[in-house]
């Protein structure tokens, strides 16, 4: 059995990989650093939709994650974000996601959601901000 105490690094470290991992396929297809996009293997044109739009979600949204600031909803755009890839760009090409292509889609939204409902963990900057120190009581 894990302890307790473990809960909170263990969700923050997981909230941080995820991050960092979304970052990355933001960072390939709107710099075309990493090796580019999947799909040629090079930065997607400024402003072409919906490819260039959801690697700015997922630079942007991967980022807010990955440090923990406003972190759920980073969380649930960038799940939305990967609902829409798996089910307008996937799905066509078949139901389920091994055939169609769609595991780190799903993956994704999936993980996001999870993120959304449990929150950042004690090491993210949302937690910070929220533990700011209170003020010492005044002495009349």
């Amino acid at each position: 059995m894990v302890p307790a105490r473990l809960n909170g690094p263990a969700l923050s470290l997981f909230r941080m990989v995820i991050g960092l991992l979304f970052v990355c396929h933001g960072a390939a297809s709107v710099f075309g650093v990493l090796g580019g996009n999947q799909m040629s293997g090079k930065a997607i044109p400024v402003g072409q939709w919906p490819g260039w739009w959801a690697a700015l979600i997922q630079l942007v949204c991967g980022g807010l994650v990955l440090v923990g600031l406003v972190t759920r909803p980073a969380a649930l755009l960038a799940s939305g974000s990967m609902a829409y890839a798996y089910f307008v760009v996937h799905q066509p090409h078949g139901l389920l996601p091994l055939r169609n292509g769609g595991e780190m889609a799903a993956l994704f939204c999936w993980s996001f959601v999870l993120i959304a409902v449990l929150g950042p963990g004690n090491l993210a900057l949302d937690a910070k901000l929220r533990r700011r120190p209170t003020p010492p009581p005044r002495l009349a």
